[in-house]
């Protein structure tokens, strides 16, 4: 008896933890949006580090912001690489302003105008508009070659992701 006791007492705590297990990156994005960051981490890392892509961003956001930990482009950088390869638009465009800026990665106009190019091949409406304007602001610091090499990048990443 003392051994099913145990198992009950194990069970219905996991069941109790599961709620937080169970919460959804939206639940995080929603406590980060209240400023309640100690929350909004415990949510998203764990979804995060499982593979979420709105979790593994607004990771990236976190820590490129320095809300509830401390500022970390080096890591910033690293979740949104990771929600980036997963192809997920906004990841993509913050990982190209980091590219951009040189913030957490070297900084390398031509793959901040890859990964602003496959976030905008993903916008809709206003927000299309906006990172098209930041997209071309990035392809004027180019020339010719070096975005006829982005735009091969861009079909590359696409072609291999279509697989």
């Amino acid at each position: 008896m003392t051994g099913w006791r145990v198992f009950v007492a194990l069970a219905l705590t996991l069941l109790a933890g599961g709620s937080a297990m169970a919460a959804s990156a939206q639940d995080g994005v929603a406590a980060l949006r209240r400023e309640d960051y100690a929350k909004a981490l415990a949510i998203l890392g764990p979804l995060g580090r499982s593979g979420n892509a709105t979790a593994q961003t607004y990771l990236g956001y976190m820590y490129a912001n320095g809300y509830g930990l401390p500022q970390n482009y080096i890591e910033a950088a690293n979740w949104l690489r990771l929600a980036s390869e997963q192809g997920f638009p906004e990841a993509q465009y913050l990982l190209g302003l980091m590219y951009n800026k040189g913030q957490g990665v070297p900084q390398d106009y031509v793959e901040a105008y890859k990964w602003l190019d496959l976030a905008v091949a993903q916008a809709r409406g206003r927000q299309r508009d906006d990172w098209v304007r930041i997209r071309n602001a990035i392809a004027a610091k180019l020339n010719l070659a070096d975005r006829t090499r982005a735009q091969a990048l861009v079909m590359a990443w696409s072609t291999r992701r279509a697989r």
